[in-house]
């Protein structure tokens, strides 16, 4: 999802999809964490829309605009221009879009045009072994966490959280998507912007390093149960939620406890959570926690480093989060760093 003011609740509903068998997943488990090639300037990439179409039709152009500022080539989709009511067409025609990428030779990374909702319903349609076979970068954020946790676990590919094609390219997430994605050296430290101020939580000031894992904290809680589940043991997990009240924040949070999800993780990274506020008037709540008091409750008493109110998610000043690679949180200094390369030479 973009800039859009609605809430992820609107769009997901609690819909949790499963597709392959458990066989699959033992096997995707135990397999090696491939990276991609790295993406420089004047390569191409194929632009794909998995989840929501655009709502102008000029938003497909802004978006390759966007693309062919920051120095590449852009391939369109097949159907990008398609819409089916809130989806970017058939999920079949997405699935196809995204199949057809994988296997163009030409096409060095795959981005996102937006989110909003749909891509949970590709998982069952997509091709693992043929992805595995032809790794590349998948960019994007918000709904397109559903993409990533499939990618990541069926195939065991590193994907990447970050900008969509109609983000904000600043200067700071520029230069984070270029250090990221176009060099095999560990982009090191993510600097706070100015003025961000990062709290730390958890029981523990212990440095601790682990995989990435995460992404929108709806869709990471629509993983559970399904054959792409969310693993956290002995990672580093990355939550970004936008526009949800804290009680939804609350019950999300809670899933994710009770499912064992949080202890388990190494470390736990939140981000602003922007316009996660109370609604100006809901007659059965007169009261309300705010998203502050929640995380203290069900993040405050955890036995590992949490770090909260990060620049991740829905925020002009985005990073470039790779899944699968190592990072560090160091809770003295409030930070945290990808010490391992994410792609190759």
């Amino acid at each position: 999802m973009n800039s859009q003011t609605f809430s992820r609740r609107e769009f997901i509903g609690g819909l949790a999809i499963a597709g392959a068998t458990a066989p699959l997943m033992a096997k995707a488990a135990a397999r090696e964490v491939v990276k991609p090639k790295a993406l420089r300037q004047g390569d191409t990439v194929g632009l794909v829309a998995p989840a929501s179409p655009v709502f102008e039709a000029r938003e497909v152009d802004e978006g390759i605009r966007a693309l062919e500022n920051l120095g590449f080539r852009v391939k369109k989709g097949d159907h990008l221009h398609s819409r089916r009511g809130y989806l970017a067409g058939s999920d079949e025609e997405r699935a196809q879009d995204l199949h057809g990428f994988f296997q163009d030779p030409e096409v060095r990374a795959i981005v996102a045009l937006r989110g909003g909702y749909g891509t949970l319903r590709l998982l069952p349609l997509l091709d693992y072994e043929l992805i595995r076979r032809h790794p590349k970068i998948v960019l994007g954020y918000s709904d397109l966490t559903s993409l990533h946790l499939a990618i990541h676990r069926q195939a065991g590919i590193v994907t990447f959280h970050g900008a969509v094609a109609l983000s904000t390219f600043n200067d700071y997430s520029k230069r984070y998507l270029y250090r990221t994605l176009g060099s095999a050296s560990p982009c090191g430290q993510i600097e706070n912007p100015p003025d961000m101020v990062v709290r730390l939580l958890g029981r523990s000031n212990r440095r601790v390093q682990g995989p990435l894992v995460g992404g929108n904290l709806t869709l990471v809680c629509a993983s559970l149960g399904t054959p792409h589940e969310i693993e956290t043991a002995g990672k580093i997990l990355f939550l970004e939620e936008v526009g949800e009240e804290p009680y939804s924040i609350d019950r999300m949070l809670s899933q994710l406890r009770q499912a064992g999800k949080l202890e388990q993780a190494a470390g736990i990274l939140v981000d602003r959570c922007a316009r996660c506020k109370p609604a100006d008037y809901k007659p059965a709540f007169y009261n309300s926690l705010s998203v502050e008091e929640v995380l203290e409750d069900l993040l405050g008493d955890l036995d590992c480093p949490v770090l909260i109110d990060l620049s991740i998610g829905h925020v002009a000043d985005k990073p470039v989060l790779p899944l699968g690679i190592r990072a560090e949180i160091d809770p003295q200094s409030r930070t945290f760093s990808l010490v391992e390369g994410a792609v190759l030479e």
